[in-house]
């Protein structure tokens, strides 16, 4: 039997789903109005309060029919008392309460018959302050004497008509409320799964929801296989090619040392065939750096960042470490350590010099590389970050690689969550910031 109901409300679509949160609002409004017009009708006072307001009545009436007409608003407030409010009205349109008391009009009639010819007419009263049952009744020239009064038993009246009056808007609220996060919970979902599109394997999303919701979760689902083989096609594609192009390079470096050349041409094809090494590595780093999927591992990213200082002026470079020393955290090692690498090697090459400094604050790590280099112009910054970008527009190559080592930085850092800010410093240079976030202790 669950199984059927659900199948049909499963096919509503948004616009359905709306109208019956609006048929459902209606049809509880209607029944608490019902419930409440019949305890209206329904209701009675007790025994001595319905008298009190029966014999009131009576003698203000009689008292008011016989006085002269410029004189009854006067009278009126005399025979008023702090349980009991009497106003004389002048002949006009007589107003009616929202909501009668018929029972308790037929209560009054049947304790004093005289007022069923005064149309005595009873309602719940509405102003504060004034009790809880008012009413009006006709003289004999057709002017209205209005009444207001107290009544213990009307109270709890009072109070239930406030909470029947509040009730529809109370259950429209929390059935909107319910029927909109079961409504949304796929779109939440779908959102989800966009934020993690193209940044590893596919992660389904189930189909549920109204028609609308399902076919766009369908063809999501469909976009991230695609994407997904599109990715691993053009990683196996680009492995492949540089792999396989090691092996011939390594075939002319044998012949290279085979032959009897001028040691210029010998030379200048050695360095050839290194820049084509190097391109390949790079191209390669690029293209694996992608791994999301390499657990992370706790490293000394100060002692690491330092160890590849010492490497590069071991080697003659003007590199120097100044910072920290030490600083543990977990992070995918060989891709940080490739980024580093990449940034010392671009502030020697370009700047000459690198100074790097690590340090902590404030729940980030910060690894700084700076040179004294002429920088990068500032209306270029946010192409260096794009793969296969140089700076050199002419077609002679006078400069390594083939604009992958910021690109690959920038990916290894948005592994684990971090930024990597360029600036050009006001005395020359450029200062490359790392921030990564440290655990919370």
């Amino acid at each position: 039997m669950a199984g059927g109901l659900a199948f049909p409300l499963r096919r509503l679509g948004l616009p359905e789903r709306l109208l019956a949160v609006l048929l459902l609002v209606l049809i509880v409004e209607f029944a608490a109005n019902s419930f409440l017009f019949d305890r209206m009708n329904s209701f009675e006072l007790r025994r001595d309060d319905a008298e009190r307001i029966a014999q009131t009545l009576v003698l203000a009436t009689r008292t008011l029919d016989r006085a002269e007409p410029d004189k009854r608003k006067a009278v009126a407030k005399a025979l008023s008392t702090d349980g009991f409010g009497i106003e004389w009205v002048s002949p006009g349109e007589r107003q009616r309460g929202s909501l009668g008391l018929a029972n308790l009009r037929a209560q009054v009639i049947a304790i004093q018959p005289e007022l069923a010819l005064a149309d005595l007419e009873l309602h719940l009263e509405q102003l504060p302050g004034r009790g809880n049952i008012g009413g009006s009744v006709r003289l004999t020239d057709a002017s209205v004497v209005r009444f207001h009064t107290h009544a213990n038993a009307a109270s709890k009246l009072r109070v239930g008509r406030i909470v029947s009056m509040l009730l529809p808007t109370l259950l429209l609220i929390a059935l909107a409320w319910v029927l909109l996060r079961a409504t949304l919970r796929p779109l939440r979902d779908l959102i989800c799964a966009t934020r993690h599109l193209g940044s590893g394997p596919p992660r389904p999303v189930p189909e549920r929801g109204p028609d609308e919701l399902r076919s766009l979760i369908r063809a999501l689902n469909e976009m991230q296989e695609r994407i997904h083989q599109s990715l691993l096609d053009r990683t196996q594609t680009m492995l492949a090619i540089g792999h396989d192009l090691k092996t011939p390079l390594a075939r002319m470096r044998l012949r290279l040392d085979e032959s009897v050349l001028e040691p210029e041409v010998r030379e200048g094809i050695s360095h050839d065939i290194d820049e084509m090494r190097m391109l390949l590595e790079s191209l390669q780093a690029y293209v694996d750096s992608d791994g999301r999927n390499i657990p992370a591992e706790r490293i000394d990213i100060a002692v690491m960042a330092e160890t590849l200082v010492d490497a590069a002026a071991d080697h003659g470079a003007d590199a120097t470490y100044h910072g920290i020393s030490n600083l543990e955290m977990s992070v995918r090692p060989v891709a940080i350590r490739r980024a580093l690498s990449n940034l010392i090697e671009n502030a020697l090459h370009y700047g000459g010099n690198a100074r790097v400094q690590v340090r902590s604050g404030e729940g980030v790590a910060e690894i700084v590389v700076e040179d004294d280099g002429p920088g990068i112009p500032q209306e270029r910054m946010a192409d260096v970050l794009q793969p296969f970008v140089r700076l050199d527009t002419a077609r002679s190559r006078d400069t390594a690689g083939m604009g992958l080592g910021l690109p690959i930085v920038r990916k290894a850092v948005g592994m684990e969550n971090g930024t990597l800010d360029l600036l050009n410093r006001p005395e020359g240079g450029l200062r490359a910031t790392i921030r990564l976030p440290l655990p919370a202790n």
